[in-house]
């Protein structure tokens, strides 16, 4: 019956339908009795990962799962070994430990403020009632954990529901309910929810003995499937999507709800939902892993040459090893029993090459910067800060703020290649305006003659105004007892009648007026409901049994018999009627290409033609359409409905099916109302944002469920088509047109490629698909086909869409090229896109939030993409690139100043510098400058970025990032290692300088070179810039003093015997010079005479103010410069 609507709701999401052994029982208000057999989820939720005892094994375990991590593990544990052992014990340990503890810092705060929400929320109070107080039952106050399943609950408004409940009373006596759902889906919008009429009467103390069969626990919120069985009755009572009420929803409008616990705590639908978000990793880290393996190389190979050549030593130096203090063969200190000299530790040549090695591998650790990683975190967390608090980001519409939830890949966004889009609430605003109506083979679309509603003596308004066509007024005023007046009032009966909306009826401004605010989970329904209310037709009541329905000035209620919702395979929804004169009438809306297959095409052919005619019309406009239609059913077949009806929906097995079975019975030999087109217009500064990413070289796909002619339609609106393209249409309805249809398109395509090779004078094409023929492309190896057409094509744009259809296009274009993908969407149906793609963007807009919890990043408007990608994306790749390429070199010279020394201490992997400034270098003497560079530099302004887009492409070329440029800087760290190794050296060669003071000079000549390269390539400095560069060299020769203060190590005091020297001073100017002169001009060089267009820009920047008059354009480059 009505109570039992929602049974359908969703059912075609169900991932797997119910059968009794996967049934969950529960015994109404005994928790006890519930949990005894198998004990069910308690209440308590935990989001905390970590417990104090788990903490530190589980943290580091999660840890080490960074090969790198591993690496310098594996190291610190070598130096442990006394045969191995260059670094003190402790100082060897502290660059690991230093991340480590760093990390482990950061997971504890996270996991602490999870720790304080869930005792909040676990501390909560619901009122459960008690069977076993004194005076009798009574609801007594208990904190959520404590809460169990089976115990029944009552809630008031306002407040949250502690557990997933099926409702049994509520303060209406129809026994609807009204909740918010906006913590668990993000739709402000009011849902009802109803209690079985069979329990509302009935106090809940007595249903004791009641049990309720349920579908195991499973993520699906909008699909629920059970029955209830009353004591003393063998009739099922079936349960559906519209009697539960899930945790984290809110009761409103409604004094109070009374309901049994099904689910509780980790196995509520709310908590399993709670994934996160997705892991991707960015292609930068990806391709920085094949650096580092090539660092690892060239560590291998120095390590073996040194090794190679302590072996060459020893064995040319055999005989004389017996006096050396390492090598000696035997301890001439201690005999043994024999009085012969013990042997010392000397294992051999060979063992000595192999300890040579490892030793080496000790010593030029750092070749890889284990400090990489914590600095890319920081780096990208800053960077998500900027983005966040930009003010061109925010939505003041929806008062939204831009939301990064993946740090790990912000660098992405500068090499993005295609784009792939949702159309309705991502390119359009998803908020609907009913703009005309074709009833009975009449079109009235006349924009001349619509006019806004007229008030009169009418009591109800609808909160959205709309606009009504003075003709169709007249008919269904004056029209009455003609058949077009009959048809039209059936008409606009239909749109009040066959919907899910619950009108919220409110004081106006006039006390005598109320207001009719129209709550949905749909924006078409609520402008069709406010299309009727408009002429005439007012929705004004819901309850569990019935509407009431304003019509003409008159209230008439109309009992809802039955109502089958919407779902993906009928593409429709019916709702059964009993009208006031008794009769009973079946209603249904739908999409076209649905409607027309039930609709009785032998009556009124002419009806059916011309409606059809008004469709395309319609489309071609951009208007959304739907075709309404309807059959007056005989007492006869209603009652064969309600039988099969109550068959279907209290099944366990296979009631999703049955359903659907149930509805195409009824739905059938439909007699055509009419059609209706509704605008859902543009977004703000969409098609002026499509155009600028069409400059920045970025290909948009649109794929949408919509008709072809109303996406093409939209197409041209937002300027993603264009009149001088060329339109390749594949619309094919079987597997032989499709395969013609693409081999036609690829011979197309070859065409217009071969009329010209000028990319400037090629004739742009856009690629038209609808979803069946993906279908059939899908379910055959034609993809490859699809490829070579679509990777030639402008504009891609793919119409009646499947959701899994969507991540496939993005997957085919993945699988087949390297170019950055990026998926952005407002809906459930595009969560596989946006998971498919290397970027996932959700819209927080008027379809809840799915879309946004499952994507990277969220905003309000499609429009941000420009200043997200062509600003933000740009400086995030330029920034980051830099960064992983300075750390690679500054950790490379660093280490080629240690190979050096080791060529000149007979290869005993000795050190000049201490063991405390090789192990701070990388954490402290050079980490902060590159940090702070990395989030704060910026290369170019916003204004240029987002002036000449054609910028945007040194990103998707790699042109920051590439191994070319490795090479370069590797070469450049060889130069620089040996001004720094070798000016000091020579000038010291013949003096008593002793190793400590050397070392503490190449220390500080290391330390400034680098910094002195970081700050020449600095575009925009400030004070934050200079304190981090020029602090960082103060810092070091301040720890390089105080470790030379202290007695206890190696080195007392050397800093202080060559700093007073003027050969000090001036060989740290000549490294400087010296090892500056390759970077400075390859610049000057570059920027000369090879200028990049970031360069040009650049220059244009420094003479913006005072020749952009004269200056307004320049031509951008479109290809990689070598």
């Amino acid at each position: 019956m009505a109570e039992d609507h929602g049974s359908s709701r969703h059912m075609s999401a169900s991932q797997k339908e119910l059968g009794d052994e996967d049934a969950r029982v529960v015994r109404v208000g005994d928790a006890a009795r519930t949990n005894e057999r198998l004990d069910f989820a308690g209440n308590a939720v935990r989001t905390a990962k970590y417990s104090p005892l788990t903490f530190l094994p589980r943290n580091l375990f999660e840890q080490f799962h960074r090969l790198a991590y591993v690496y310098f593990l594996v190291i610190a544990v070598l130096n442990q070994l006394p045969q191995l052992a260059v670094f003190g014990r402790g100082a060897s340990v502290m660059p690991l430990a230093f991340v480590l503890i760093v990390t482990a810092v950061k997971d504890a705060y996270e996991d602490w403020r999870r720790h304080r929400s869930d005792r909040a929320e676990n501390g909560r109070l619901a009122a459960v009632l008690s069977p076993v107080v004194p005076g009798g039952a009574q609801f007594l106050p208990t904190k959520w954990k404590h809460v169990r399943v089976g115990d029944v609950v009552r809630v008031v408004s306002d407040e949250s529901l502690p557990a997933d409940m099926v409702l049994l009373a509520t303060s209406e006596p129809t026994g609807v309910a009204y909740v918010q759902t906006l913590n668990l889906d993000g739709e402000s919008n009011l849902k009802t929810r109803y209690a079985k009429q069979e329990t509302l009467s009935t106090p809940p103390e007595r249903l004791a003995g009641a049990v309720i069969r349920c579908e195991r626990p499973n993520r699906n919120i909008y699909g629920f499937q059970a029955n209830l069985e009353l004591e003393g009755e063998s009739r099922r009572i079936p349960l559906g999507p519209s009697n539960i009420v899930l945790r984290g929803c809110e009761l409103k409008n409604t004094a109070w709800a009374i309901g049994v616990v099904v689910y509780a705590g980790r196995e509520t639908k709310a908590m399993l939902n709670n994934a996160g978000t997705p892991k991707k990793r960015s292609r930068l880290e990806t391709h920085m892993n094949r650096e580092t393996l090539f660092l690892s190389a060239i560590l291998v190979v120095l390590c073996s040459l040194v090794a190679t050549l302590s072996g060459v030593w020893l064995r040319t130096h055999e005989e004389e090893l017996e006096l050396a203090q390492f090598f000696h063969k035997k301890d001439y200190l201690k005999r043994d029993e024999n009085n012969d000299y013990e042997n010392y530790n000397y294992y051999g040549i060979a063992a000595q090459i192999v300890f040579i090695f490892l030793m080496a591998v000790i010593v030029f650790q750092i070749m890889i910067p284990i400090s990489l990683y914590i600095s890319m975190e920081l780096v990208r967390l800053g960077q998500a800060y900027f983005m966040i608090r930009d003010t061109r980001l925010f939505d003041e519409s929806s008062n939204t703020r831009f939301q990064c939830r993946a740090l790990n890949i912000n660098e992405d966004l500068g090499q993005i290649k295609c784009i792939f889009s949702d159309k309705t609430g991502t390119l359009t605003q998803n908020k609907m305006e009913f703009r005309c109506a074709s009833i009975d083979g009449v079109d009235y679309s006349d924009i001349a003659r619509q006019r806004p509603a007229a008030e009169g003596d009418r009591i109800w308004a609808p909160k959205v105004s709309v606009n009504t066509d003075q003709e169709l007024v007249r008919l269904i005023r004056d029209g009455g007892d003609t058949e077009q007046g009959r048809q039209t009032r059936e008409f606009f009966l239909a749109l009040a009648t066959c919907n899910t909306i619950v009108p919220m009826v409110t004081d106006g401004p006039d006390p005598k007026k109320k207001v009719i605010d129209y709550q949905g989970e749909s924006p078409d329904e609520q402008a069709l409901v406010s299309a009727a209310a408009a002429y005439g037709f007012v929705l004004v009541e819901r309850t569990s049994g019935h509407i009431v329905i304003d019509v003409l000035g008159e209230k008439q209620r109309y009992d809802v018999l039955g109502l089958h919702e919407f779902d993906s395979d009928r593409k429709r929804m019916s709702v059964i009627i009993g009208c006031p004169d008794k009769s009973v009438k079946l209603f249904v809306k739908g999409a076209d290409s649905s409607m027309f297959g039930v609709i009785d095409k032998t009556f009124n052919s002419d009806v059916i033609q011309a409606t059809e005619k008004h469709l395309h019309s319609y489309s071609s406009l951009g208007l959304r359409t739907l075709v309404i239609g309807m059959r007056e059913l005989s007492q006869e077949e209603f009652q064969e409905w309600q039988m099969a009806y109550e068959k279907a929906s209290t099944a366990l097995l296979g009631r999703g099916n049955l359903l659907r079975g149930v509805a195409a019975d009824i739905e059938r030999s439909l007699r055509l109302l009419g059609a209706s087109g509704i605008e859902d217009k543009l977004q703000d500064g969409v098609p002026e944002a499509i155009e600028k990413l069409r400059q920045a070289g970025i290909k948009v796909w649109v794929l949408t469920g919509d008709k072809q002619e109303t996406a093409i339609s939209i197409g041209y609106s937002c300027k993603l088509l264009t009149r001088d393209m060329t339109q390749i249409v594949i619309n094919s309805r079987s597997r032989d047109s499709c395969r013609k249809s693409l081999d036609d398109a690829i011979a197309m395509v070859n065409k217009y490629q071969s009329f010209s090779t000028d990319p400037q004078l090629r004739v742009p094409l856009a690629l038209i698909i609808d979803g069946n023929s993906l279908v059939y492309i899908f379910d055959t190896d034609w993809e490859e086909k699809l490829f070579e057409i679509a990777i030639a094509c402008d504009v891609v744009l793919c119409c009646r869409v499947a959701p899994l259809q969507k991540a496939g296009i993005v997957d085919l274009i993945k699988k087949r090229t390297s170019d950055m993908t990026l998926a952005i969407g407002d809906g459930a149906n595009d969560v596989s896109m946006i998971q498919m793609a290397d970027v996932g963007i959700g819209i927080s807009g008027q379809e809840g939030r799915q879309a946004v919890m499952a994507s990277d990043f969220a905003m309000g408007q499609f429009r941000f993409l420009v200043p997200l990608l062509l600003v933000h994306g740009h400086w995030n790749y330029q920034r980051m690139a830099y960064m992983i390429l300075y750390n690679f070199y500054r950790n490379a010279t660093f280490v080629f100043v240690l190979f050096w020394y080791v060529l000149y201490t007979g290869f005993t992997l000795t050190t000049a510098i201490t063991e405390w400034s090789s192990v701070l270098y990388s954490v402290i003497y050079t980490a902060v400058p590159t940090i702070v560079v990395a989030i704060l530099d910026k290369d170019l302004s916003r204004r240029t970025l987002l002036k000449y887009a054609q910028l945007y492409g040194p990103g998707q070329r790699e042109e920051n990032y590439n191994l070319r440029l490795f090479i370069f800087i590797m070469m450049d760290s060889v130069w620089q290692s040996a001004a720094c190794f070798f000016i000091p050296y020579l000038a010291y060669r013949k003096s008593v300088i002793d190793s400590s003071s050397l070392g503490d000079l190449w220390t500080l000549s290391v330390v400034i070179l680098v910094n002195i390269h970081l700050a020449m390539d600095v575009i925009r400095w400030n004070w934050i810039t200079h304190a981090a560069i020029w602090g960082s060299i103060v810092a070091t020769w301040i720890c390089v003093m105080i470790i030379d203060s202290i007695p206890i190590l190696p080195g007392f005091w050397a800093i202080y015997k060559v700093m007073g020297t003027g050969l000090f001073w001036a060989l740290l100017l000549a490294v400087t010079v010296v090892g500056m002169i390759p970077h400075f001009a390859a610049k000057a060089f570059t920027e000369y005479f090879t200028p990049s267009d970031i360069q040009i820009a650049r220059e244009m920047e420094k003479s913006q103010d005072t020749h952009d008059a004269t200056h307004p354009e320049v031509q951008m480059s479109s290809v990689s410069r070598a």
